[in-house]
C-alpha cells in the first residue's frame, strides 16, 4: 500500500501481535482469548460475568463459549455473587491463577522488549494518539447515525 492509511496501520499491526501472542500461548497450551481472559478476572475478588464482556470488548456469545472451555479445563469456577443474587461471579481457581501468571508474563516481556526498542517519547506519543482515535470514536465524532434518512 503506497500511502499506508492509519486504519490499515492499525490493524496490521494488532493483527500481527495477536498472531504473536497466539503462537506463544501455544507452548502453555492455551490461546490469546483464554489468556486475556484470565488477565480480566480479578484474582481476589472474582468478577462478575456481566462485567467481564464490556472490561474486554467482547460480545456475550464469544465469551460464553471462552467462560465455558476454561470451566472445562479447570481454569475458572463460578459462584454465585453475593450481592447480587441473580449474579455470578468469575473467580480464577488454583491453576486458572496459575495460567494467570503465565499469560501475566508473556505481556510483560512483550512491553519490555517494545520499551526497549522505542523511546519514551515516541511511546507517549503513541499513546496520545490511540487515546485521541478512542475518544473521537466515543464521542461519535467520525461518523455519525443519519436519523432522518
Amino acid at each position: 500500500m503506497k500511502d499506508l492509511t492509519i486504519d490499515y496501520a492499525l490493524r496490521a499491526t494488532w493483527q500481527a501481535v495477536a498472531r504473536m501472542y497466539n503462537e506463544e500461548a501455544k507452548n502453555f497450551e492455551t490461546t490469546m482469548a483464554v489468556g486475556f481472559t484470565l488477565l480480566s478476572i480479578d484474582p481476589k475478588t472474582g468478577t462478575p460475568s456481566t462485567a467481564l464482556g464490556p472490561k474486554m470488548g467482547m460480545e456475550a456469545t464469544s465469551l460464553s463459549r471462552i467462560l465455558k472451555s476454561m470451566e472445562e479445563k479447570g481454569l475458572i469456577e463460578r459462584k454465585p455473587n453475593p450481592n447480587d443474587g441473580r449474579g455470578v461471579l468469575i473467580h480464577l481457581t488454583d491453576f486458572g491463577l496459575e495460567k494467570r501468571v503465565d499469560s501475566k508474563n508473556v505481556v510483560l516481556r512483550f512491553n519490555e522488549v517494545v520499551r526497549e526498542n522505542i523511546s519514551d517519547d515516541k511511546l507517549k506519543a503513541f499513546f496520545e494518539v490511540t487515546t485521541t482515535i478512542n475518544k473521537l470514536i466515543a464521542d461519535k465524532e467520525i461518523y455519525t447515525k443519519n436519523t432522518t434518512n
